[in-house]
């Protein structure tokens, strides 16, 4: 539950400052986003089903975001950042999916 409050903080103080990201952070941004969004998705279905562990949260969180950062970055020194960042993006938009699938199924058992 603080992991939501902080991230709703987070997103609020964002809207309000709206921070200057630098050009050289740009291409990682919409990659780290969609890997909290794993995160955060994964950590409601634990939550629904019982098996919630905030360790394990903060750990997937922190993990899922350094790795896909890496791999675009690996992208990027390769000549194929598009390529890398496309995959990871459709990788992890398929773990989202399964997740919310997941919490719909336990919230409207359907």
């Amino acid at each position: 539950m603080i992991a939501i409050v902080g991230l709703l903080i987070g997103a609020i103080i964002g809207l309000v400052l709206e921070p200057e990201v630098p050009a050289a952070l740009q291409p990682y941004l919409p990659i780290a986003v969609v890997a909290a969004l794993d995160a955060l998705f994964g950590g409601l279905r634990a939550l629904l089903d019982g098996t919630f562990d905030d360790r394990v949260f903060i750990v997937s969180f922190l993990s899922n975001v350094v790795v896909a950062a890496v791999i675009v970055f690996l992208g990027d020194q390769l000549g194929v950042g598009t390529q890398l960042s496309t995959a990871v993006v459709v990788v992890l938009g398929i773990r989202i999916f399964s997740n919310a699938a997941a919490i719909r199924r336990h919230l409207f058992r359907a």
